[in-house]
């Protein structure tokens, strides 16, 4: 009778046989906690000072630019110096950046221009950090057990973003905002000892130089690649359409009474639903038409914020949230157990700097969509036409893409050569 329950969780083996890999996890979730802290923080005090949502939204649009300048660059150096030194400079360098939010802020500058400014920075290191970072995995774990090491990162990062907003709401009443900087500047201890501790990581094969022919063959790689493509298409589809975050300070203020402890509930409203989702994530790791799942589970997000944005009671919306975040946890775990089996180590810094790009200039695209439809309508409608447009987005793919529905993660190879066939078997009748 235990059986089938344990087949609902997440595979844990990659912990269980990994000690590399259960360091950095660990050191990464404890970090990324201090990271949600902050993120809740400026949001809240850019709030505080314009009480405006575009301008919340703006801190998505601070943070977009440098990832779409260096996200794609970053790449390129992953392919061509030890990761491992990368990411300890990368992260060294966020410390500084996370000690400088929590000195305006004790400081009391109240200066909006410098939370964005140092959003940026942060953002433009992180650009190069999360590429690095990204190629660890199949160096840590056999090809075997990728998807339950996807699964496993997006469970440590719910549960940061379940604990930190709520801590962050509870600490800001308490303390204020400048308490959440320090603890998350103090985090990133953990991070640096994980990452210490790994083995070096240079790249395997062919060194390609930093630079942007490097980028562009990684470009190319990647259209060559349909359905990898394609997945990358409908993250976008459900980030930039859909993202609901930067309406949640004016959503509380309207409907549910306006207090730092509302809005944390709400940020833990979507980290409920993606761990979650996390947690049950075993049926995941064994779905082989993962790009077709990937497509219902955008359409199940975007339903879910259609619904959030009419919700007036406090528990329907953070259920909407929960179930959005859930679906989309498991696309997520689609996306990347496709990008990492179908890329060969030489070019997985490039490829999975694309990835990045998409999986954080999306949502901060959508932060600033969500804000300055806000601004036009009101919150709940940005929210509503922002759902619906994800389910309409998700259909077009569907339709330009046929391959998506022929693709079997099954008889994917864990690191496919530039001029092998592969996702042959979806990509020769699209």
């Amino acid at each position: 009778m235990k059986r089938p329950a344990r087949s609902l969780l997440a595979d844990v083996r990659p912990l269980r046989e990994s000690p590399a890999f259960r360091r950095y996890w660990i050191g990464s979730a404890v970090s990324s906690i201090g990271g949600t802290m902050t993120g809740f923080a400026v949001m809240l005090q850019v709030f505080n000072l314009t009480h405006s949502s575009a301008a919340v939204g703006a801190i998505g649009l601070a943070e977009f630019i440098p990832v779409l300048l260096l996200g794609l660059f970053g790449g390129s150096f992953a392919d061509a110096v030890d990761r491992r030194r990368l990411v300890l400079v990368t992260t060294s360098s966020m410390t500084v950046v996370s000690a400088l939010f929590a000195v305006q802020a004790f400081l009391g500058l109240r200066q909006l221009w410098l939370l964005y400014a140092l959003a940026a920075v942060q953002a433009m290191l992180l650009a190069i950090d999360a590429p690095a970072r990204r190629t660890f995995l199949p160096r840590l774990v056999p090809p075997d057990r990728i998807p339950g090491g996807v699964a496993l990162t997006q469970l440590s990062g719910y549960l940061s973003f379940l604990i930190g907003p709520v801590l962050a709401g509870g600490i800001t009443a308490a303390a204020g905002l400048r308490v959440c900087y320090l603890i998350d500047a103090l985090s990133f201890g953990a991070s640096l000892y994980s990452v210490a501790r790994l083995p070096a990581m240079p790249p395997q094969g062919s060194i390609a130089r930093a630079g942007l022919r490097a980028t562009l063959d990684g470009l190319r790689y990647i259209r060559s690649q349909r359905v990898v493509l394609a997945v990358l298409l409908a993250d976008l589809d459900a980030t930039v359409l859909g993202m609901p975050v930067a309406l949640f300070p004016a959503i509380n203020a309207a409907r549910f009474g306006g207090s730092p402890q509302t809005l944390g509930l709400l940020s833990g409203g979507l980290a409920a639903g993606g761990l979650a989702g996390s947690v049950l994530s075993g049926p995941a790791g064994r779905v082989s038409r993962k790009a077709r799942a990937m497509l219902f589970t955008v359409v199940v997000w975007g339903g879910a914020l259609a619904v959030f944005g009419l919700a007036h009671t406090l528990w329907l919306a953070l259920l909407m949230l929960a179930l959005a975040s859930a679906a989309d946890t498991t696309s997520v775990i689609f996306r990347g157990s496709i990008v990492q089996l179908a890329t060969p180590d030489r070019f997985r810094g490039r490829v999975t700097a694309v990835d990045y790009v998409v999986g954080a200039g999306g949502p901060a695209l959508g932060n600033v969509r969500a804000g300055a439809v806000a601004e036009l309508t009101s919150p709940g409608v940005s929210a509503v036409t922002g759902g619906l447009a994800c389910i309409a987005g998700a259909v077009v793919i569907r339709l330009v893409f046929p391959a998506l529905t022929r693709y079997d993660a099954t008889a994917e190879p864990a690191a496919p050569r530039p001029g092998q066939a592969s996702l042959a078997s979806a990509e020769a009748a699209d």
